[in-house]
């Protein structure tokens, strides 16, 4: 079955797309992200080395561009300002490279995003010719209002970054992904690969994580259950589920043509 992720007209494998961020040490980084199975990966552009340190060892020494798509992403910036100018850096550093996850954050301690702030970056972005995977609310308005300026993919939390509280409002990403042609990724709020399978059940084209991995006891074995979950999830998605039925009993085997006793 030929059912590849389409972002940006490159498709890939994986619909698992995963961080690079709070693992112990590049040795773990590289074991997890390599059994996830992950196509794509984020860099926080802000947090991670990938040349713009010469003296430092760096992300791309285990994570190379040629095996991965590289996703610099603007974790840590709160203005539109300093989200383009952190990922014209990224472009620079990295040859020219045009995909991009943007996200613009309202505050420090929830992480929301501020979606003034993110439509104000993505457009500026998109004008320049970045192809821009945006993080923002689960607000379908916003959602068609950031696919019509031109980003590749939408990308709803689940429920705020870090917080492993899952698939808080199934609905409106439903909702989001009735409105919108390009992919949605859900982003953000996944703790356990339940939440992974879940997000992929309702239709999502894509599930991105970070701390579900690197937070996890065991963070490779953990890596491994998310990309099973993601496989599963999408292959209950195509295969369609049976319809619920309250108070009304279907037994898994028919009962016509049972043979039964009777007295005479």
């Amino acid at each position: 079955m030929n059912d590849k992720l389409i972002i940006a007209g490159k498709s890939y494998d994986s619909r698992l797309l995963v961080g690079t961020g709070k693992y112990k040490d590049f040795t773990e980084t590289k074991n997890a992200i390599e059994t996830s199975g992950a196509e794509i990966i984020t860099i926080a552009i802000r947090r991670s080395n990938i040349g713009q340190h010469p003296n430092e060892p760096s992300l791309l020494e285990i994570l190379p561009p040629s095996k991965y798509t590289l996703l610099p992403n603007t974790a840590g910036c709160y203005t539109a300002d300093d989200a383009v100018r952190t990922l014209r850096l990224a472009r620079e550093l990295l040859d020219g490279h045009s995909l991009v996850k943007l996200e613009v954050l309202g505050d420090p301690q929830s992480l929301y995003p501020n979606v003034i702030e993110t439509i104000a970056a993505a457009k500026t972005l998109v004008a320049e010719g970045f192809q821009v995977m945006v993080y923002t609310s689960d607000d379908p308005i916003i959602a068609k209002q950031l696919e019509d300026i031109g980003c590749v993919a939408i990308m709803p939390l689940a429920s705020l970054i870090g917080s492993g509280m899952g698939i808080l409002n199934p609905w409106n990403l439903q909702l989001i992904m009735d409105r919108v042609s390009v992919p949605v990724i859900v982003d953000a709020g996944v703790g356990t690969a339940s939440d992974a399978a879940i997000a992929m059940e309702l239709g999502c084209a894509g599930v991105l994580m970070n701390t579900a991995i690197a937070g996890a006891q065991q963070p490779v074995l953990m890596a491994k259950a998310m990309k099973q979950a993601v496989e599963a999830g999408r292959s209950a998605y195509l295969a369609g589920r049976m319809p619920k039925k309250l108070y009304s009993a279907s037994p898994s085997s028919p009962t016509a043509g049972i043979i039964t006793s009777t007295r005479a």
